[in-house]
Order: C-alpha cells, then structure tokens, then sequence
C-alpha cells in the first residue's frame, strides 16, 4: 500500500516531477552540475536560476612563490575578498616558467569560480615565443585588474657600476662578463634588457630566477652583476644592500625621487606589468560579477592599499569588460614585440 501511495503522489504531483528532472539533469551534468543544483536555495534544485556562489572555499592560484611580495599582497586580498563572499579564498602556489603556470590549471578547470588565478603579463607574452598548449584570452574570464608593479634595474651596494651608461661601457669594454638577473625567461624583466642590448648593441648573459628573494640575494652578494625585477627589491634598497640604477615607470618614484626612469635617460622603455585575476574560459556572468564585486572592494581597503605601498604599486581598476579589452589589446602588442625583437618561436 505504501508503495501504491507513492507512485500515486508521484504521478499527480507536477512539482515533484519538476523536482525529480532538475536532479537527474544534474546528475547528468556532472559534479559541476550537482553542485549547481545544491546551490539553488531552497533545497537539491528548484526551478529559479538563481544560485548561491560561493556555498565552498575558493582556490586563488598564484604563480610565483611563497613569501615574495606578489604573494603577500595576494594572500591579504583573498582574505579580505573572503570575508566579502563569505568563504575563505585559498591561495595556492606555482612558481616558475615567467609566472605563467597557473594557465594550465585554469585550462583544465570546472568554469563554476572555485579556481582563478593571478594573471601577470607574461603570460600574455608567452605565446609568441615559445609553444604553450594555453592561449592566455581564450582560455580565461577576465574578472578584475588590480595593479602593476614597480621594476628597477639593480647592482650591489659596492658596485662600481652607478648609472645605465656605466652598465652599457661595462658590457662593451668587457664582452660575456655582464651577468643580469631576472625572474624568468619571458619576463617583463628579461624582454627590457633584451631590447636594451639590442638598442644600444651590447650582449649580456641572462641568469634567471624563480623568485625575487632568491634574485636580489644573488644580486647583492655579487653573484651578478645586475638585476632586474619589482616589487621586492624595495627593502633591499632601503638598508643599502642594493643600488637602484634606474627604473621603468613612466614618473620617477616618489619613493626613490633622485632615481631617474629609463624613459628619461632617453632609452624610451616604459613598463609597468599590470596584472589581474581571471577565471577559466566560460565562467557565468553572475559568478564573474561576484567575485568581481568581492575583489574590488578588497583591492579598495586601506590595509591592501597600504601593502601594496610597501612595494611601490598602486592600485590600477578596471572592470572586467575594460579587464578584457586590455588583455586583447595587450596580447596583440607583446606579439609585435616579439616579432619585432627577433623573439618569436619563427625567430
């Protein structure tokens, strides 16, 4: 009888035939789906679009290493986005390759917003000169833009290298002997000094690095010559374990007002790196305008604000439309550069 009961409920409920088809169509779908479902309030799934995100932990993927500055200043915005959605955004690290490792993560990924990664500009730059299985805009939902970075080229404390021009006679009166560091091939770093010597016709030997801390111990205790990198050097500047020589912004810092720019040296060098986050490829327009929305008022608060100062950066917004018209726009101009410097995988 009870079975009878309920078959006969089964049959003369229309809800609960609406409820039992949005679960198998979840089931269907996959965990992504099922989980989808779960979101839904009111219960396993329900009829209404409207999902809550997140319901989990988010995984923020950050592709340098732990304890450098990129890192820090990450690892305070996830908290601080955390409390903004509500679950605890993880940051999770994979140095190496120029910052670029975290794209075959996001490539791989559920487009549900449980992963997203930093996205700096080397990645952008990649592509063109070398084979990844990855395309950098195909492959991501842009979600914000935070800030760039500051970079700086460096020589110990004792160096008798004090200027840019003291670099370029070093490097021509002595062929093979300017060693210069940076925190990757492919790098913002490595692709400046490319196009320096290539300017001003001079050859160097490139040593990189995984990370900034390692980089700048290298370069103050003279295992280099010069390095470039950002954010990081900043502390080792300040106790005099390191020179700036120059730096790559379009101002003077005010931090270091008596260090002149590349630009103004008349080398016409500008470069600032900036970089955002971004979900995989197909993330929901509600999901991206979550995240978005948490993200941007993290980025806002005084304590990133402040954090970001210690290593000279700025704050740099852009919503994620405008995000993702810089990112193609960006994309576009690393490949001619590429082409233009002989660095492409043809050249």
């Amino acid at each position: 009888m009870a079975m009878k009961d309920r078959a006969q409920a089964g049959a003369t409920s229309p809800e609960r035939r609406r409820l039992l088809g949005a679960i198998a169509a979840a089931v269907a779908a996959g965990p992504a789906g099922v989980l989808a479902a779960r979101a839904q309030p009111g219960g396993a799934a329900s009829g209404s679009s409207d999902t809550r995100f997140p319901v989990r932990p988010i995984t923020l993927w950050v592709p340098w290493p732990a304890g450098g500055a990129t890192d820090l200043t990450m690892r305070l915005l996830a908290d601080l986005a955390g409390r903004q959605l509500g679950q605890k955004v993880i940051v999770e690290n994979r140095s190496g390759a120029g910052g670029t490792l975290a794209m075959p993560i996001l490539q791989q990924a559920a487009p549900d917003g449980y992963t997203i990664a930093q996205l700096p500009h080397p990645a952008l730059r990649a592509p063109h000169i070398q084979k990844v299985l990855w395309d950098p805009i195909r492959d991501t939902t842009p979600i914000i833009q935070i800030s760039g970075v500051t970079f700086g080229l460096l020589v110990p404390a004792g160096s008798p290298l004090r200027s840019f021009e003291d670099v370029v006679a070093f490097a021509k009166a002595r062929p093979g002997e300017l060693t210069v560091s940076t925190n990757g091939v492919g790098t913002t770093p490595h692709v400046v000094m490319e196009e320096l010597a290539a300017r001003r016709g001079f050859s160097y030997v490139h040593v990189p690095y995984k990370g900034t801390s390692e980089q700048m111990l290298a370069v103050a205790s003279g295992q280099v010559t010069m390095g470039i990198n950002s954010n990081g050097f900043a502390p080792f500047v300040d106790s005099g374990r390191l020179r700036l020589l120059a730096t790559l912004a379009e101002h003077r810092n005010r931090r270091w007002p008596n260090v002149p720019t590349l630009k103004e040296l008349g080398q016409g060098v500008v470069a600032t790196s900036p970089y955002g986050l971004v979900g995989p490829h197909g993330l929901p327009p509600a999901v991206v305008a979550t995240l978005h929305e948490a993200f941007r008022t993290a980025m806002h608060a005084p304590a990133h604000v402040a954090e970001l100062a210690k290593y000279d950066q700025e704050l740099d917004y852009l919503n994620p439309e405008d995000y993702g018209r810089s990112l193609r726009e960006s994309y576009a101009a690393e490949k001619r550069a590429a082409e233009r410097m002989g660095l492409g995988r043809g050249g």
